[in-house]
């Protein structure tokens, strides 16, 4: 990343280059920026340095805005010192980089996604910050305006304040480690290390404060397994109140690490689009959680939310992007990827010549639904491989896309759709999918899509999927569907932080690219 700047200094012209882009900010010398008529830092200037200084409660580094160097210009500008012309011209300069970068990242990030692994296009950000940041301190809006740049999301504000609470939590000296226990704590039995258990469950708000140390002989039972229970819910792991080897493990995760997570998801929730009062859904994939959301509220409170089975973390993860879903299809097809066929469905109909019956499925010329089935023979098995035929699964209630699919067009061919293995929602780690997005309600997802269409009423929604025909409705007004990918989140039903596996090593390729990010900028 390139900064310039030139200062014109008789002309209190400042000319700013941050990102790549250069921005100039005008002001003569009856009108500067930064100080006042005696040359001494204004109270925007002041409020600006201290937004500066408090960077990290954005999950930001202030390191990144040369803080100590404006710090030290402004201490030359205050009295008993003798404010120059020189002095508040570099002063005004170094402040005018730091908050057009400021303003850049707290609105859309630091990094590119794609440098962080992301399939994902952030839309270009048009906005003149430098002639932003001039009408706000002009119409004495610095502050307001600041705060309208600020990302938006409920989801942002709630990882903002737990991100302070962690940070105490990381500081507190007597919360540094957790022993390992044995094998496995079951309730009911005895052990020594529970004082230290009840002690970590207590500071982390998954004991009440009023629940006693547990005395000896140290029983494991009661308000302390619940605690565990709860404990293990937050982690995404089965709430079984047992203390084994993955609930240790999470137990034993630096709460410093837990900081850095929540300051990632920051990150990342700062490339979101700001939606305005669009209808949107997100899919958080490593917590395998859907909300949607009428548009953005101050609660933050969703209109649902439900489970869902993402991409397996190997070989077939479900990519990060944001698109508009368009269209909703009852009954569909399960037009079979090239790369399944090749490697999964013609093996098995190889092997059992009855499979492809067995799965309702059929080999078929051509791209549309009414494309034309031909007959299952090696010779054809052959033109598929070729990419001259394909394979699809008829419609019913064994369809791999259960009984609706819904359609937001996209490089990548994923779309969200139901499934007729619902006996996977019970799993807490459910990455089981090709890439796509399964839905544990699909038709709570039909039904609030449609709901501005009022010929389409819950009732023939569950018609038409239980219908004999194919049907395709557009929706008169598209729904923006974000795939994002972040590993903390404070849920926005009970205002409980969460913490996800990194399934994807997502949060590693971030860290690589921030510090590339903060290299350069040095």
């Amino acid at each position: 990343m390139s900064r310039c700047r030139s200062i014109a200094v008789a002309a209190f012209v400042f000319v700013v280059c941050a990102a790549g882009r250069a921005a100039s900010l005008q002001y003569h010398v009856d009108v500067p920026l930064w100080v006042d008529a005696a040359g001494r830092p204004t109270p925007d200037a002041r409020e600006a340095l201290a937004l500066l200084r408090n960077a990290a409660d954005e999950g930001l580094d202030p390191a990144d805005y040369d803080l100590t160097t404006l710090e030290s210009l402004a201490g030359t500008l205050e009295p008993p010192l003798r404010a120059s012309r020189h002095d508040a011209a570099r002063f005004g300069a170094a402040l005018s980089d730091a908050m057009v970068r400021y303003l850049r990242h707290l609105h859309g990030g630091r990094v590119d996604p794609r440098a962080a692994g992301f399939r994902m296009t952030v839309p270009a950000d048009d906005h003149d910050f430098a002639a932003i940041l001039r009408a706000a301190i002009a119409g004495d809006r610095f502050i307001e305006t600041v705060a309208e740049f600020t990302p938006p999301l409920a989801l942002y504000r709630g990882l903002r304040g737990m991100l302070a609470r962690y940070r105490r939590l990381a500081a507190d000296p007597s919360l540094e480690s957790f022993p390992t226990f044995v094998a496995s704590v079951r309730p009911g039995e005895l052990h020594a290390g529970l004082p230290v258990l009840h002690q970590r469950l207590l500071a982390l708000g998954d004991l009440p404060p009023d629940v006693p140390a547990p005395a000896e002989p140290f029983v494991y039972d009661g308000a302390l397994v619940d605690g565990v229970k709860r404990f293990q819910a937050r982690h995404g792991l089965e709430p079984d109140g047992v203390l084994g080897k993955s609930t240790q493990a999470a137990l034993r995760v630096p709460l410093t690490m837990r900081v850095r997570q929540i300051e990632l998801a920051l990150e990342r929730l700062r490339w979101v689009p700001h939606l305005g009062d669009k209808r949107f859904v997100a899919v958080n994939i490593p917590m395998f959680r859907l909300w949607a959301w009428d548009g953005i509220s101050q609660d933050g409170a969703p209109s649902f939310d439900m489970g869902v089975i993402v991409g397996r973390a190997l070989n077939t993860q479900t990519p990060v992007f944001v698109e508009e879903m368009r269209s909703v299809v009852f009954r569909p097809y399960w037009n079979i990827p090239s790369s399944i066929a090749r490697g999964e469905t013609l093996p098995a109909a190889e092997r059992d010549p009855d499979y492809l019956r067995r799965q309702d499925m059929e080999i078929v010329s051509g791209m549309g639904d009414d494309a034309r089935p031909v007959p299952a023979t090696a010779e054809n098995f052959a033109r598929v491989r070729q990419g001259q035929l394909r394979v699809r699964q008829r419609p019913g209630p064994n369809n791999a896309l259960g009984l609706v699919k819904f359609v937001f067009p996209n490089d990548e061919n994923v779309y969200m759709h139901g499934t007729p293995a619902v006996q996977l929602f019970s799993r807490f780690r459910r990455d089981f999918s090709h890439g796509c997005v399964r839905l544990e309600d699909p038709v709570a997802l039909a039904a609030w899509a449609l709901e501005d269409q009022p010929e389409w009423p819950r009732e023939r929604i569950l018609a038409a999927m239980k219908g004999q025909a194919t049907v395709t409705v557009n929706l008169r007004r598209p729904i923006q569907v974000i795939l994002f990918y972040i590993t903390a989140v404070v849920m926005p039903d009970d205002g409980t932080v969460r913490f996800a596996e990194d399934i994807y090593a997502h949060d590693a390729r971030l860290e690589k690219a921030l510090a590339v990010s903060l290299s350069a900028a040095r």
